[in-house]
C-alpha cells in the first residue's frame, strides 16, 4: 500500500525571486552542459562501445550523473 503526500522533504519559502539563479539552474538541469545532458550522452555512447568493460564504465558513470541531478 503506498500513501501520496504532495510536501516538500524540506520546506522553503521564496521571499524574493531571483530570475538569473533559476535561469542557471535550470541550465544545469537541462541545457546543454548540464546533469541531464552528460548523463544522456554517457548513456546512449554505451550502445556504441564495442568492448563490454567499457560499455559497465560508461552505464556507471551515467547512472552517477543521472544521481547529480538531485543534488543541484
Amino acid at each position: 500500500m503506498f500513501v501520496y503526500e504532495k510536501k516538500l522533504q524540506y520546506p522553503i519559502n521564496i521571499k524574493t525571486p531571483n530570475p538569473a539563479l533559476a535561469s542557471y539552474i535550470i541550465s544545469q538541469y537541462g541545457g546543454p552542459d548540464g546533469e541531464l545532458g552528460a548523463s544522456l550522452r554517457y548513456l546512449s555512447q554505451r550502445y556504441s562501445m564495442p568492448f563490454s568493460e567499457l560499455k559497465g564504465l560508461l552505464t556507471d558513470i551515467g547512472t552517477e550523473e543521472l544521481g547529480l541531478i538531485d543534488y543541484l
